[in-house]
């Protein structure tokens, strides 16, 4: 199972992950903010910066949108999680 354990803010829409895995990286979420209604408010960047990890932990916002680890593990790491293959 892939988790988070920490998030920081990068600047513009990145935020640097730290997995349970003991891989980081950096992910841009820019695309993924132009795509859903629900994080249209997140393209404020000033409310993007407050994200927090939720208890499950998911990357969320206060404006209810969320992305979960294994997506982010996903587009972070360039790998995707085992189980989640087709």
């Amino acid at each position: 199972m892939i988790a988070l354990r920490e998030a920081r803010y990068q600047g513009g829409y990145k935020i640097w992950l730290s997995f349970n895995t003991g891989e980081s990286g950096v992910v841009d979420l820019t695309d993924v903010l132009h795509k859903y209604k629900a994080a249209a408010p997140l393209l404020d960047q000033n409310e993007f910066k407050k994200f927090c990890l939720d208890e499950w932990p998911t990357l969320s916002w206060s404006c209810g949108f969320d992305l979960a680890p294994e997506s982010l593990y996903e587009r972070t790491m360039g790998k995707q999680v085992a189980w989640l293959k087709d």
